[in-house]
């Protein structure tokens, strides 16, 4: 029997009755509705991940997606004499695309450097096949039982918004978390063409011929097993994709939580000065530490906020490699240090692996030191500044990434300056990652225009060897002389062949000041006062003035 034309007022013959055959139509709504969700919700966590910018790439995946279900459901007006067959093929093709979006969108960022027009590309085709279902199931329901189209419209839509609930509550606390991303779309898929075939395969199946019927069993058969085989080599794929993205050194790489962390070279921090490959942190592909870099990068933010005043209750955001840690121990006077950090895996991870231990010093297990697990430090410092009677810190270090990582710009605001500057001590200071100076200038002077809107004194400086790095020391009193800058003059600075020379400095001390950091190259060294005071200068030179800071409901970056 083939498919009836709309005109027919017959109703279909169902292998169950009626009310039972309207239940399974609306099941089939609810699950569609919830991997159409799935998908939705990876694309964009993919591309925040892999392009950045989450606010941006949010607005690009689901304006696009929004749009193309409108094509699609009108596109979708054409299949309705043939609903049954259309709505399983629409199907299977909605769960091959979705399922295989994940690795689709890794392939093109991994091999082809980029996936911002894959992106676009797969958001257009799914959003159309999420589309294109509503008519389709719209037609299947009113074949049943005719039904007055606003009681029709309203059941389809009550299941589709619930199936939309638990498909949004899946993905992040059940398929990301268990599955990853990768084998979470691939499952997915096989959820969505296996409720696709149900409905016209069995539900349906009088309402299509037998050589229909058995061509669709071949192809929603064919696109569940390449899903689920799929699933077998996601392994070997990531592996491959993330040499592609990392180099041929990657030694470990593991989810940690909702971040992916990545370890590249030899296990060996000096290695890469007999030939090896330097020892590299990754956090969800951003390098956190290098060993070829010394201890240049944490030495410069860490040691002009503890060089200038009381250090002796320290506060650590973020900084899971441990190396941030291990310079603020190596300082006298340092006599209690709290983490918080909000990815213990990363931090289990800096605790165990040879490499990372060796880079820095087991800095976790000295006994001055407190880890603190905080899902959320906006929060936890919130909850800190209301409890009575806490003793402040003398120092707070902000060891995040940059402020364009739009999960941490919440940590870059002025309502969270705020809250710094209320567990600071009264002469506390503050020191601060703003991101690459040079390369984003823009950002850097909002990070410390929205330092100051908070209250605090400032003093930015710009380390430039062997990369643009840009900080800013903040206070709650008066910084000793005119800051960081002091008086030096062009002369001074022209002086110089430039901060990260490893010229001039003093000795990188180790745990107790005597020598340099393990794994930190010759000539490496800490910047000496002067460097410092000529870092501050620079960064002066190249003020920008009249910015805005960034907050909460206003983010600048």
């Amino acid at each position: 029997m083939t498919e009836r034309s709309l005109a027919e007022p017959q109703q279909v013959r169902l292998p169950v009755p009626a009310g039972l055959g309207r239940g399974l139509v609306l099941a089939s709504v609810f699950v569609c509705a919830a991997c159409g969700l799935v998908y939705e919700l990876e694309f964009v966590a993919l591309a925040s991940y892999l392009a950045g910018d989450s606010v941006t790439q949010a607005s690009v995946v689901l304006s696009v997606m929004v749009f193309a279900m409108g094509i699609g459901s009108l596109l979708a007006k054409r299949l309705r004499c043939r609903a049954a067959t259309g709505f399983a093929a629409v199907e299977a093709m909605l769960a091959l695309t979705g399922g295989g979006s994940a690795m689709a969108l890794y392939a093109s960022f991994a091999w082809l450097g980029g996936a911002r027009a894959a992106l676009v590309g797969f958001s257009f085709v799914i959003g159309a096949l999420i589309g294109a279902e509503m008519p389709l199931l719209m037609t299947l329901i009113q074949r049943i039982r005719q039904q007055d189209a606003g009681g029709a419209v309203a059941d389809l839509f009550a299941a589709d918004y619930v199936g939309a609930l638990v498909g949004g509550l899946t993905f992040p606390f059940l398929l990301l978390p268990f599955y990853g991303q990768l084998t979470g779309a691939l499952l997915t898929g096989v959820v969505n063409a296996t409720a696709g075939g149900v409905v016209v395969l069995w539900l349906f199946r009088r309402d299509v011929s037998a050589r229909t019927r058995w061509g669709l069993f071949a192809v929603n058969g064919a696109v569940v097993l390449l899903l689920v085989a799929g699933t077998a080599f996601v392994g070997s794929f990531e592996r491959a994709a993330r040499e592609a993205v990392y180099g041929h050194e990657v030694r470990v790489a593991v989810r940690t939580g909702a971040q992916e962390a990545v370890i590249t070279g030899d296990a060996d921090p000096t290695a890469y000065l007999r030939g090896g490959e330097p020892l590299r942190f990754y956090l969800d592909g951003r390098l956190r530490a290098s060993s070829a870099d010394g201890n240049r990068y944490h030495a410069s933010l860490v040691r002009p906020a503890l060089s200038s005043g009381p250090h002796a209750r320290v506060l650590i955001l973020g900084g899971a490699d441990g190396l941030a840690l291990r310079e603020v121990l190596d300082h006298p006077g340092v006599r209690d240090v709290t983490v918080l950090q909000q990815d213990a895996e990363a931090v289990k991870l800096a605790r165990t692996d040879p490499g990372l231990r060796r880079l820095n010093e087991d800095a976790y297990e000295d006994p001055r030191v407190r880890l603190e697990a905080a899902g959320d430090a906006f929060a936890r410092l919130r909850e800190r500044a209301r409890t009575p009677g806490a003793p402040p810190y003398d120092v707070v270090v902000s060891d995040l990434p940059d402020p364009a990582a739009q999960e941490f710009a919440k940590l870059y605001s002025q309502e969270f300056y705020g809250l710094v500057e209320r567990v600071l001590a009264p002469d506390g200071r503050l020191a601060v990652h703003a991101g690459a100076a040079a390369a984003h200038p823009r950002r850097f002077w909002t990070v410390e225009a929205t330092l100051r809107r908070a209250g605090l004194h400032t003093s930015p400086y710009v380390v430039r060897r062997p990369r643009d790095w840009g900080f800013v020391l903040a206070s709650r009193g008066r910084l000793h002389g005119a800051g960081l800058a002091g008086s030096l003059s062009d002369r001074d600075l022209a002086s110089l062949s430039g901060i990260g020379s490893g010229s001039g400095g003093s000795g990188a001390g180790a745990r107790a000041g005597s020598g340099t950091v393990a794994g930190a190259a010759p000539g490496m060294r800490r910047l000496t006062p002067r460097q410092l005071r000529v870092a501050g200068l620079r960064a002066e030179r190249d003020r920008m003035t009249g910015l805005p800071p960034s907050t909460l409901t206003h983010p600048r970056y």
